[in-house]
């Protein structure tokens, strides 16, 4: 399924527009310069329930999980961005006000059939839409920037171990090349006085024990 069928797929199914004629959802008319304010052929604004946020019961004082859930928003969202549908899909935890709003404001270009194309009439699953519902968005500190893994928190989280003693390493490694030369002359020092004739058996300390 192509990313503008799955969009078209959703707003079918929340407008329930299978059953109604293309006729129904007629373009509106250019205002006319005589009567600017004519609005005989508006497009209805359709009020749906939003299918992205939770709902209350309000006769059991309960709330009922969202119709689509987080992952179904998510693909939703995804295949909209890729067909360039993002003003029609409702706001939720996956995609904010701000961004649908930024989205219509750059207009939606459907694919209509070709008897719409004939008849000069808008795609019934691209009407206006008014979806209810108080969606709640969660503040995530650090998002304005793209940093939100570490933002407002003291230190980084506690990783491997090999990251948590790396700078503790670097630290040592350098003290110690810093004197290894003079480590390493007192290395070669240490055998040489030891076996000054390396063909001969090494010395033998005078107070060594047999090990029987």
């Amino acid at each position: 399924m192509s990313a503008l069928q799955a969009i078209k797929r959703f707003r079918i199914r929340e407008l329930g527009v299978t059953a109604l004629p293309s006729s129904a959802f007629v373009k509106p008319a250019p205002k006319s310069k005589l009567n600017p304010s004519s609005s005989r052929n508006k497009v209805p604004v359709a009020s749906i329930e939003n299918p992205f946020i939770p709902k209350l019961n309000p006769k059991t004082g309960r709330w009922a999980p969202p119709k689509y859930s987080l992952r179904r928003q998510a693909l939703l969202v995804k295949k909209a961005r890729e067909s360039g549908t993002l003003a029609l899909l409702p706001p939720g935890p996956k995609i904010s006000v701000i961004e649908i709003a930024a989205a219509s404001r750059q207009g939606i270009v459907p694919r209509l059939s070709a008897s719409e194309k004939s008849q000069n009439v808008a795609a019934p699953w691209t009407r206006p839409v008014e979806w209810t519902g108080e969606v709640k968005e969660k503040k995530v500190l650090g998002a304005e920037v793209g940093n939100r893994l570490y933002a407002g928190k003291k230190r980084m989280f506690k990783g491997h171990k090999w990251q948590r003693i790396a700078e503790k390493r670097e630290k040592r490694r350098a003290l110690l090349m810093r004197s290894m030369p003079k480590r390493v002359r007192e290395f070669k020092q240490y055998y040489k006085r030891r076996r000054p004739n390396p063909l001969k058996p090494p010395r033998t300390a005078k107070n060594a024990k047999l090990p029987f």
